[in-house]
């Protein structure tokens, strides 16, 4: 992670390798002449840039002795959204990866006038201009070993990371940045372990491992966190997470990572993340294509990770529940198989028709257990779990289903204000007829059609009838192929944001 201070010294007399000017589209052409002239820059400049979302234009100082001697303008749009400092400060990230910047100055004097336009504190903008900064400047090189890499220059993965970040502002407003600066900070530093622990393949993090992720990020936020090794799994009768992991060699756990405010709480809110640390399909084998990336396949376990130290950090007034129950899928030898019949921790028995239909089955134990033993007033799951996600609705955006009209609208208002966004699916009783079995008392597939819905629908039956529940299926934006459009392949950390930014908003 960078480092990042915030001063309020004179912009002139700052040292840096790039100097970032952040300018809007309604920005005065005096206002901005001033600030050009300041750095030696002619006007002129200006006839390139028209100052949209995310713009840029690198100019050169035209002094003998500058502090900065490069200047890039950055257009923040109309300043009206949040996207808009997202998408500028990803930007200026990128800009200087290729300039080898190590140290960066980002003018934010104008932060008054900007709170003013998008109606956000000079605190959440900040934070968000850091936050996205962070992500950007994410890079997973942990298992590269250097030897081929002759470039001693500090790159990492073929670019130069920004050391430093230096945001400065005018005298007024200088704690509430630095509030932000922190807030945004620790939301990074969730996004990117979320990411961190997707990244690492399927030989070097098993169930096992993802408990010891859990147990490392409760150390450092101060969370509690109880692991069930599979002898417990086994006396607790949880059937669809060990049917699972029948034909692995690694045994299952299961997780669950407790947050308490210091006052009382305004609402328990249980999240479950499915922990597939590989899923090869079992016996029901997925094409060879492609499989490779099915170590993604435990992107909501660690976005529980991820969301519970952030909320403990942030100290929200919000009791979270983070449970993650966590294996890998495998065609073993005593693997289980289509047409098995398995019986669930809440009773209710499952015909098994889809070996790759799992991560419903570990998720179904979950969720019962939450409800059951500490009946929060909120549930929430959120796993990778259908391809006709994908189908539906692409890589950007997650599909969502709920019960509750109220928590559908926050998590969708949620997903629009932090960028993670969601769609409401239809969880209609007419699709209950799809996953109806002859030999049990559901089916854990649904057919061709409507896949994603009939998933959602199974894990309905396993919520004990609570009536405040939502099922995010993440399984587009949660991880981005290499073979993708997006510029960065791997762990995105989709979901976060999405549940900080809900759990922020309890009252």
């Amino acid at each position: 992670m960078m480092k990042i201070t915030v001063t309020k010294g004179a912009l002139k007399n700052l040292k840096g390798d790039l100097l970032v000017l952040p300018l809007t589209r309604k920005e005065s052409k005096k206002e901005v002449e001033k600030k050009l002239s300041m750095f030696a820059i002619a006007p002129a400049a200006l006839k390139d840039f028209s100052g949209k979302a995310g713009e840029s234009l690198l100019l050169y100082q035209n002094s003998s002795k500058p502090k900065t001697p490069r200047v890039l303008l950055l257009g923040l749009g109309d300043a009206a959204k949040a996207d808009d400092f997202r998408k500028s400060a990803e930007t200026f990230v990128r800009r200087s990866g290729p300039l080898k910047v190590k140290k960066l100055v980002l003018d934010c004097s104008s932060i008054p006038a900007w709170s003013g336009s998008s109606g956000e504190s000079a605190s959440a903008l900040a934070e968000y201009l850091v936050d996205s900064a962070q992500n950007a400047s994410y890079s997973f090189g942990r298992l590269k070993s250097g030897k081929l890499d002759k470039n001693k220059d500090g790159e990492k993965d073929g670019k130069v990371l920004i050391k430093e970040l230096c945001i400065r502002v005018n005298a007024g407003n200088l704690k509430d940045v630095q509030e932000g600066v922190r807030r945004g900070g620790i939301i990074a530093e969730a996004g990117n372990l979320v990411r961190d622990l997707v990244n690492m393949p399927g030989n070097l993090l098993n169930a096992a491992e993802i408990s010891e992720a859990a147990e490392n990020s409760a150390r450092k936020s101060g969370c509690k966190v109880t692991v069930f090794q599979k002898e417990e799994i086994e006396k607790l009768g949880m059937g669809g997470l060990l049917a699972v992991n029948k034909g692995s060699k690694a045994p299952p756990t299961f997780t669950i990572l407790d947050y308490e405010p210091v006052r009382k709480p305004v609402a328990t809110v249980a999240i479950i993340g499915k922990g597939v640390t590989f899923d090869s399909g079992g016996i029901s084998l997925k094409p060879a294509n492609g499989m490779d990336e099915m170590k993604c396949d435990m992107a909501g376990g660690a976005t529980v990770i991820g969301t519970l130290e952030a909320a403990a950090r942030l100290e929200l007034p919000v009791r979270v529940l983070g449970l993650i129950p966590a294996t890998d899928n495998m065609p073993g030898g005593a693997a289980q198989k289509p047409g098995d019949v398995i019986t669930t921790y809440s009773g209710i028995t499952v015909e098994v028709g889809n070996t790759d239909a799992e991560g419903r089955l570990i998720l179904a134990d979950a969720l019962t257990y939450a409800v059951q033993e500490y009946k929060p007033d909120t549930v929430i799951d959120l796993a990778t779990l259908t391809g006709a996600c994908i189908v539906a609705l692409g890589y950007a955006v997650a599909g969502m289903f709920s019960n509750d009209d109220a928590l559908a609208a926050d998590l969708y208002e949620a997903g629009k204000q932090t960028g993670d966004k969601v769609w409401r699916m239809p969880l209609w009783e007419e699709y209950d007829e799809l996953i109806k079995s002859e030999v049990a008392d559901v089916h854990n597939t649904g057919g061709k059609g409507a896949g994603a819905v009939t998933a959602a629908k199974f894990l309905e039956k396993f919520t004990e009838g609570h009536t405040s529940w939502a099922h995010l299926d993440i399984a587009g934006p949660a991880f981005s192929a290499s073979k993708g459009k997006k510029p960065v392949s791997g762990g995105t950390g989709f979901g976060v944001r999405l549940l900080l930014g809900y759990l922020r908003e309890l009252k």
